[in-house]
């Protein structure tokens, strides 16, 4: 079965940092493209970022560009988030997703 499991989300202060991490397995993880989606209190679904397969393509949605990074391990099976610079309007549930499937979600709150 596919699964994502994302992880690493928690409480920080405006400013701060945090790497989320999303393990895969169940499909052939260095043949497919993942992504970063989120979604704030209240709001819809918004994309953050995605990295090709081989990892050396990546883009970002313009409210994180340049205080984002996206990653990935493919002897690990793993994609990665680099969140550095949080502003609070960044508090949202994220989510990895690839292969048609999603993650379960980790919480990012950014809050003094």
């Amino acid at each position: 079965d596919v699964q994502l499991v994302e992880s690493g989300g928690g409480l920080v202060q405006p400013g701060g940092s945090l790497r989320l991490s999303c393990a895969a397995s169940g499909f052939t993880f260095s043949s497919y493209w993942m992504y970063w989606v989120r979604q704030a209190p209240g709001k819809g679904l918004e994309w953050v970022s995605f990295i090709n397969a081989g990892g050396d393509t990546t883009d970002y949605a313009d409210s994180v560009k340049g205080r984002f990074t996206i990653s990935r391990d493919n002897a690990k099976n793993t994609v990665y988030l680099q969140m550095n610079s949080l502003k609070p309007e960044d508090t949202a549930e994220y989510y990895c997703a690839g292969t048609g499937y999603w993650g379960q979600g980790t919480q990012v709150t950014v809050s003094s």
